[in-house]
This record gives C-alpha cells, structure tokens and sequence, in this order.
C-alpha cells in the first residue's frame, strides 16, 4: 500500500502544519519581517515551558537565554502565578479603576511597589504593559507642569539607541531609526539626544561632542520648553549599553539645575534583572517618574505602570476635575494579584540575589570567549542582562562587513543547538548579541550557555574562514 505525503505525517506534524498554514494567512508578528513571514511560517510555535526552558510543538527543548522579550524573570511554568489567576478570576476576574472604583489587588500592588522602589517614588499610576507607561508618563510630566503654571514645557528629551515601545510617543522616543520613523510616526515636542557623554553633561562644552548631548539641547530649545528627560538605567534593546559611572548622577543634577522631571524606564531593568531591585539602584540615584512592565508579572499578565515621586503624585492629587487619561485594563485585578505573587516568589527565593551571583558567573563566562575567539568583545554583565559585541577587528576596530550577517549567524548557530538569544544589528557595523536568561538560571545551565556560544563562534569562524 502507498501512502500519502500527509498520512505519513504525524498528528503533531499535522497540527504544526496546520497552525503554521493559519498563522501564515491570519497574523501579522511584531518586529518580524512580514513577506519572509507569510512565505516561511512562524520558526518555533512553542507549546509548554519549564524553569529556563521551553518546547516547540515536536517537543523539541530550548533554552530562554533572553527571557523571551526580557520579562519571564521567575521562569516558566510557576503554577502559583496560575493558581492566583486562576482564584482572582473566579472571584472577579476584571473590574475598572475608572470613575475612582478600585479592587483589593491592585491597591496591594500599588502599595508594594512602593516599599520596593527609591526614597518618596508612592503613587502608582497602572497600564497594560511598557509602552503605555511610557507615553503615560510623558502626559503626566507634561500635566505636572501645566498644573504648576508652565503650560509651555512640553518637550521630552530622550537618547539615541534608547528604546521606549511602540504607542506614537513612546516610538518617537526611541532613539532606534527604524523605529522612531515607522509609519511617519511624529511628535516635535520629543527630541533625541546623543547617549552617556557623562562630562558633556557636566557642562565641558570644550567637548568635540557637546553638540547634540542632553545639556546643548536644553540650552538650544530653552529650559522653559522642557518637561522631562528620559533615560534607561541601561539600553536594552538599543545593545546593552551601560552608561559610563557618573552620567546617571550627571543627568538627575541636570535636570535639577533646569527644573525639569527625569523619567526612568524601568521596563526592562526592573525587578531583579540586573541584580538589585531596580537598575536605579546600582547608581544611587531618584527618577522623578519611573516606568515599570515586564518583570512586575514575569510575562504571566499584561501589566505596567508609572510610579511617581510626592512632588508629582501630590501635584495630580489636588487637581479637582475628571483626569482625562486611562486604559481599560488599568489596575486590572487579575494582573495585579499575578504582579502581588509574582513580587513574593522573587523575594522569596532570593532571585534578585540570584541575578547578581549568575551575573557573576556569566561574566567568567564572558571572559573565556573573549579569550578564546578574537572577534568576541566588549562583553558588559549587569546582573543578568547582559551582551557582547561581534568585531573582525577588534583591536583596529574594524566592523565585520554587512554581508557576513554575524550577529544573525551567531544567534542562528545557537538557535540550531537549542539556545534562544537575541541580537542587535540595526546600524551600520553594529553586530551585537544579547543574553538574559530568567532569574531563576543556575551555574551548571549557566556554562551550558557558554558552551552553547562557544560552538557556534566556533562555527561562525569556519563559515567565514577567520
């Protein structure tokens, strides 16, 4: 008997079949390339996770090395986060926050977030994820300053590689080109400056970059028209980059010398990521507005916010009319009671600590590849947010030429031996590779990543015959 191509096919074949063909003729993917998508199908349809692990639809087991979008930070498969949102939803699974209802669980979180975060940051306004919270706290610093008299600080400072999501303002705000200008995405009041020149904004305009740093453009537009600065502790998905010490404390002593608020998004950065509660923390420095997403439920729920300090949390408070701003899903109670169980486990278990030990490890880790392939460099570890930079040349700095596609190699070797990573290759010679596993890894599955990376630098060499 001869059988077809199809009865030959498995049952999860099948279905994998299946859903691919579906998902090719109904879905359109964020930050994926649409034509290729549509042509090719999803690369993995996942179907289950487990600690640092997940599976596709034929079982096949990978590594999360960057926490999927850099939120599972508790890993996967936690049944308590289920069993809470389980619970939550047969009691009341949604309710608003409009109109000044409220509901038990996102009274808690807010409550909580305020004993985690620095200093006098008390008042938590909620949204569904980290873009929302960032064009959230933009309409509130604007707002702030509207009620204190100042109807004309309205512009946002943001910083180039930065990245701040993708609503209209947040996208504008991000300092990725690709981003910033999709779709003729404008706003004249945000404004992108050059990133971590730390004595530019000290005030040395002797400095061949002075032009174009956060200090200059607040000269050039007038303090008068500001409203606020925003910064990531550290660039996620502009690269990875660290700021150089100081600039942090150089960019909150700028913003008081001109009076005008500084929004720290904490999207990636916070909840343990980078081995203290928040990235702030490493720098000893107090945002005015912090944006928070994310790690707050560990990717379980959708679920963001802004947290504000009492010089601006006070302000909104005396305002005696409807505040015309707010999502549907703000203070959702099921969220919120995931982001409340969600803060347990990772007290709990330490993994903040945990963040900062496995960093540890990941950076002897660094160093052996650095010290093994000469095109492995720059590798920055902060807690468990971590990168590295893919040069020819690293000494002379020469950029592999754009046809070799390094980072995309790299990541795509890895891919083949079961690591998921990330990498950056959006300007030109830029080639950089990310890795942030959830906050639960430990040292063994720390050096099978290193070993992973290991093979696939290796292949990449003989692809390219260095």
């Amino acid at each position: 008997m001869t059988y077809s191509k199809e009865q030959l096919l498995t049952s999860t074949e099948r279905l994998n079949s299946e859903l691919s063909d579906l998902d090719k003729k109904h879905l359109i993917h964020p930050v994926a390339v649409p034509k290729q998508h549509a042509s090719q199908g999803p690369k993995i349809i996942f179907s289950k996770g487990e600690g640092i692990n997940v599976k596709d639809m034929n079982e096949r087991s990978f590594i999360d090395g960057v926490s999927m979008l850099w939120n599972v930070n508790v890993g996967h498969g936690k049944k308590e986060l289920a069993d809470v949102a389980h619970n939550q939803m047969t009691k009341m699974a949604y309710s608003s926050t409009f109109y000044g209802y409220g509901n038990e669980p996102a009274i808690r979180l807010a409550e909580k977030i305020s004993t985690l975060t620095p200093e006098d940051l008390d008042t938590v306004f909620f949204t569904s994820g980290g873009s929302e919270s960032n064009d959230t706290a933009f309409k509130l610093s604007r707002f702030y300053w509207q009620l204190k008299g100042f109807k004309n600080k309205r512009k946002i400072i943001s910083l180039r590689r930065g990245y701040h999501g993708v609503t209209v303002s947040a996208q504008r705000a991000t300092g990725i080109d690709a981003f910033r200008n999709f779709s003729g995405s404008t706003d004249p009041d945000i404004v992108n400056a050059k990133a971590h020149l730390t004595e530019c904004e000290l005030g040395d305009k002797t400095h061949p970059e002075y032009s174009g740093c956060i200090r200059s453009i607040i000269e050039e537009e007038g303090s008068d028209k500001i409203a606020a600065v925003i910064v990531e502790p550290i660039q996620g998905a502009g690269g990875v980059h660290v700021p150089p010490d100081g600039y942090l404390k150089a960019v909150r002593q700028l913003c008081d010398e001109f009076n005008i608020l500084l929004i720290v998004d904490e999207v990636i950065c916070g909840f343990g990521r980078t081995g203290e509660m928040f990235g702030v923390n490493h720098w000893d420095i107090t945002p005015d507005l912090m944006s928070i997403a994310k790690g707050i439920t560990s990717g379980y729920a959708q679920l963001g916010g802004v947290v504000m300090n009492n010089r601006v949390g006070d302000t909104i408070k005396e305002y005696n009319d409807i505040l015309p701003h707010g999502f549907t899903y703000s203070g959702h109670p099921t969220s919120c009671a995931v982001g409340l169980k969600n803060i347990e486990i990772v007290e709990r278990e330490g993994l903040v600590e945990n963040a900062h030990k496995m960093g540890k490890e990941l950076e002897k880790g660094f160093t052996y590849l650095e010290e093994k392939h000469e095109f492995f460099t720059n590798p920055r570890t902060v807690g468990l947010l971590a990168g590295f930079d893919l040069m020819k040349d690293p000494i002379v700095n020469t950029p592999f030429d754009y046809s070799a596609q390094a980072a995309v190699s790299v990541v795509e070797e890895c891919y083949q031996r079961g690591l998921l990573i990330r990498c950056f290759d959006f300007e030109p010679g830029m080639n950089i590779v990310a890795v942030a596993p959830p906050l639960i890894i430990q040292k063994q599955e720390i050096e099978t990543i290193i070993s992973i990376l290991d093979e696939a630098m290796a292949a990449f060499s003989r692809k390219v015959k260095l």
